[in-house]
């Protein structure tokens, strides 16, 4: 069959609901897709945003994320793919690439594209012939859904990848249904490691949580609920962990590290055994390996082994899938007499209050500019069952990981790995996931600004996510920096480097087909929220706030 064919009788025997791309590449493969099969074929407005809304679409449904684009723009599909790297996420691109008779004389825009893919994917391959083609798609499903999980890509000959779209390929179809989600497989350790680990908590007094991207990624919610509540152990969740213990639970202590609740920091300082599970032990998520310090007992299960001890020693370990060798630990260990523990859970009920007190005026607060403790506050109010947070990263991930509550085990929370303006295309692509989610992105305006043209993208695909946008009219994490760099007063001219002109997005919303609202008064956001949900349709609230408004800065005693 012709290669474009195979990609069609691909991608729709492999489940894929959506590709996300940049035109023109592999045009006669798109035709196909639209002729044969029920595949939509969404096109944004940059090789960013068709990464970024893979990316969410791949977070949010735990299948692999495609996007695609022709030659001229791999440069940017590789800059984009630096986030689904860094979050673990399954997404495979697909880019044109130089026929070998082409090489060396100056094609339009030839570079090697291929040496820029190499550090932010798990595979990047060059194929030459089309019989490349089938096995090469398969190899990126299997790579990107199995261990830890992360994007691959593919370079196809043509600049439009016509190398394959107009090729032959003589190989039959062949599907490999375990690579369809995350995890392909789960991997279990041997029952000595898990006795092990037993026996140095149950010998530990104050034993704390970590639970990291990996618990969700397996989907071991339940049995992190489980094991917590049977030996009594305080749970803290990372950022990308953050919707996988209930936020209401009595032995949620919150997110630890750079961006974190102090409750979290204190709990952890304070305990005597850290478990990490699922968690690459990171510097935002230990406050630069300062939370737990240097020294704390330790405990780690991840799917990686090059994570197990690389930057904790650990008293005992496990490679293998979170919700397995949880699985084997509940199933081994009796519940303990809670009497053991009390002293302990006391103390964590102390740090859970004091840190409550530290922010509760702010959220109760109805001073206008807005506080984004307040927004945060109504947002936790209103969230609707099913509903998915997508966040942006800087102050959009502190203000919505700290202090927006998850109760509901069928809430997400998906957040930016550091990509400033991933989260409102990253949104789109997790509506169009899950279309009868209500999907929420809360961003600032800083990084509502990089991708604002994709409210187009939304209203054309009928793609009715709702964009809280914290308009403060600046990039105000950056005034600290700034005012150093100016020898500490606020007073120097240097407002160009981080204030922009005031903008009201409710108009840019309904100029681009969209919904917009306008909140400027604390009582008006709860009304505004309701009416976004009740719009079925794009929507944007712009929500005028504090520009000098800091959340409070982490906790290290």
């Amino acid at each position: 069959m012709k290669g474009s064919t195979f990609v069609s009788n691909f991608m729709e025997a492999y489940e894929v609901s959506h590709i996300f791309f940049i035109p023109v590449i592999l045009p006669h493969a798109l035709a196909e897709i639209d002729k044969n099969t029920n595949i939509k074929r969404i096109m944004p407005h940059s090789e960013k945003s068709a990464v970024y809304m893979a990316d969410g679409y791949a977070r949010a449904s735990k299948k692999p994320g495609i996007c695609m684009a022709q030659k001229v723009g791999a440069a940017n599909i590789a800059a984009a793919l630096k986030d689904p790297f860094l979050a673990c996420s399954p997404v495979i691109a697909i880019t044109g690439g130089p026929y070998t008779d082409s090489k060396n004389r100056n094609t339009y825009q030839e570079i090697d594209d291929l040496a820029m893919f190499k550090s932010v994917t798990k595979s990047s391959v060059r194929i030459n012939d089309p019989k490349q083609l089938p096995e090469s798609l398969r190899h990126a499903f299997r790579v990107s859904t199995t261990g830890k999980p992360g994007p691959s890509h593919i370079e196809i000959p043509g600049q439009l990848g016509e190398g394959i779209d107009l090729g032959e390929i003589e190989e039959d179809l062949i599907v490999e249904k375990e690579y369809f989600n995350i995890p392909a497989f789960r991997l279990t350790p041997e029952n000595k490691i898990i006795e092990k680990m037993i026996s140095k908590i149950l010998e530990s007094k104050k034993p704390i949580i970590v639970a990291g991207g990996g618990v969700k990624s397996s989907g071991a919610q339940k049995e992190l609920l489980e094991l917590s509540e049977k030996l009594s152990i305080p749970v803290a969740t990372s950022l990308n962990g953050k919707d996988v213990f209930p936020g209401n639970h009595k032995l949620n202590v919150g997110v630890p590290g750079l961006y974190s609740n102090t409750s979290a920091n204190k709990s952890i300082l304070s305990s005597d055994l850290v478990i990490f599970i699922g968690s690459q032990t990171d510097s935002q998520l230990t406050l630069d390996w300062q939370v737990p310090r240097s020294g704390s007992k330790v405990i780690q299960i991840d799917i990686d082994p090059e994570e197990i001890g690389r930057h904790y020693p650990v008293e005992a370990s496990a490679v293998g899938d979170a919700k397995a060798t949880l699985n084997l630990i509940n199933n081994k260990v009796d519940q303990i007499n809670l009497s053991d523990r009390s002293a302990w859970i006391s103390k964590i009920d102390e740090f859970k209050k004091d840190s409550k007190n530290e922010v509760e005026m702010m959220m109760i607060s109805e001073d206008s500019p807005i506080r984004p403790e307040k927004l945060c506050k109504e947002l936790s109010n209103l969230f609707p069952e099913n509903s998915i947070l997508v966040s942006d990263t800087g102050h959009s991930g502190i203000w919505s990981g700290t202090m927006v509550d998850f109760n509901s085990s069928s809430h997400q929370y998906i957040r930016a790995a550091g990509s400033l303006g991933w989260g409102f295309p990253a949104s789109l692509g997790a509506k169009a996931a899950n279309p009868d989610s209500p999907v929420f992105c809360f961003t600032g305006d800083g990084g509502f600004w990089y991708h604002l043209s994709e409210i187009e993208t939304a209203v054309r695909w009928n793609l009715n996510s709702i964009t809280i946008v914290n308009n403060n009219s600046s990039l105000n994490q950056e005034i600290g920096v700034n005012e150093k760099a100016y020898g500490g007063k606020l007073s120097h001219n240097h407002g160009d480097l981080w204030k922009f002109k005031e903008t009201n997005f409710k108009n840019v919303a309904e100029s681009l087909g969209a919904k917009g609202i306008r909140v400027e008064n604390p009582k008006e956001i709860s009304s505004a929220i309701e009416e976004a949900v009740d719009s079925n349709q794009p929507c944007v609230i712009d929500v005028v706030t504090d520009i000098y408004a800091f959340p409070p800065k982490p906790w290290l005693g």
